[in-house]
């Protein structure tokens, strides 16, 4: 499970051989979801408000990156870190 960007006590991760659509995990305290890449929405679990706001604006703003991790990822194994919120 490669750890991509950590910021504000949110962790955002990956999982190897993952089922579509591309998607990302993210995690702060005991809440955990899944966000759709490309659609940029929830498609499982739950964050607070506010959380889940931070995770989409970082998302929109590295979209390409995280694309192109879900490739990566699922072809090679491989994947690079992602800047966090600023």
């Amino acid at each position: 499970m490669p750890e991509l960007s950590r910021f504000l006590g949110i962790v955002i991760y990956m999982y190897f051989n993952e089922h579509n659509p591309p998607h990302f995990h993210a995690e702060y305290n005991e809440y955990k979801a899944s966000i759709s890449i490309r659609e940029l929405g929830l498609i499982e679990g739950k964050l607070p408000p506010k959380v889940r706001s931070l995770v989409i604006e970082w998302a929109q703003e590295r979209q390409d990156e995280l694309l192109d991790n879900w490739n990566t990822i699922q072809e090679t194994g491989r994947y690079h870190k992602i800047a966090p919120l600023v």
